[in-house]
């Protein structure tokens, strides 16, 4: 087994309902925070992280993720010739040369683990990175993947991320249990999905960044189906707890719920104050909006 991680599952399946009616013909991972679309973040990370070969697990009505990142003849040749040269630099900068893409069809929407089990031929024997495009996390020196990596690469060991989050929210996250072995790093002893707050074992979640050995695909084939009918990536990290150690990692960073709509309205202010080209003008408005309240 190649202990290198190069590729990248990206579960994009889903019908985003948290979001509509905006997500009602648009891909959530392609709703804009400032200029940019979330899933070009979430590959903008997997890049940064040593990512080759980006693994899309799309659904109906997804087109405009592949679109997004094709060559686009036209609009290129457009912005050449009314000499736009920064948009156009921008738009041949979407996709890095030495990355690639792949697209796999999830039929039916039978949960995470399924979505995550579509990607098994185009994975292989291989550990492999998992990111979720709503969960938008903020680290401007390395970015949540990569710290993630850095640590598989002593370790060799699956890793999930996670925060701290207020205990009477744990029923909306898959929640461990684990030993801290060093700063940020726990050994996880247990993982359930979305407890109540009065048999949560702890409030440490999980949240969209995994790295994960091959080993995953045999646990999700054998993991009955759990919470809702589906299966549950969450059941299949706790199966494979039982054969090999897995580590949480808190992560640096600024995490934004993007699925949801607070989430998502505070991922563009922040994102808008670091903005190179709108930070000023937009943090002048705030400050004077801010006095009117």
């Amino acid at each position: 087994m190649s202990q290198k991680i190069t590729k990248a599952v990206f579960p994009v399946a889903g019908l985003g309902t948290r979001s509509l009616p905006a997500t009602k013909a648009v891909a959530k991972e392609m709703l804009p925070v400032v200029d940019k679309p979330l899933i070009q973040y979430a590959v903008e990370e997997a890049a940064a992280a040593g990512i080759e070969t980006m693994i899309f697990v799309t659904g109906r009505n997804k087109n405009s993720i592949p679109d997004h990142f094709d060559k686009s003849y036209e609009l290129e040749t457009e912005l050449e010739k009314s000499n736009k040269a920064e948009l156009l630099k921008k738009v041949r900068e979407i996709l890095p040369p030495n990355v690639s893409c792949a697209f796999v069809r999830q039929a039916e929407a039978l949960g995470l683990g399924h979505a995550v089990h579509c990607a098994k031929p185009l994975v292989g024997n291989e550990p492999f990175a998992v990111i979720l495009p709503d969960d938008l996390i903020e680290d401007g020196n390395r970015g949540c993947l990569k710290q993630m990596v850095d640590l598989f690469n002593h370790e060799h060991s699956s890793i999930l991320g996670v925060e701290r989050v207020d205990p009477k929210e744990t029923h909306k996250y898959g929640i461990v249990e684990h030993v801290e072995i060093a700063e940020r790093v726990g050994r996880l002893h247990s993982i359930v999905e979305k407890p109540k707050p009065e048999v949560a074992p702890s409030n440490v979640a999980v949240v969209g960044r995994y790295i994960l050995t091959p080993a995953i695909f045999e646990k999700i084939e054998t993991t009955p189906r759990g919470a809702g009918g589906e299966y549950q990536l969450t059941d299949a990290i706790a199966a494979l707890l039982k054969d090999e150690p897995v580590l949480s990692y808190e992560f640096i960073g600024n995490r934004y719920d993007c699925g949801s709509k607070f989430g998502f309205l505070l991922a563009n202010v922040e994102y808008g104050l670091l903005h190179e080209e709108i930070k000023d003008e937009f943090a002048h408005y705030l400050r004077e909006r801010i006095a009117k309240i």
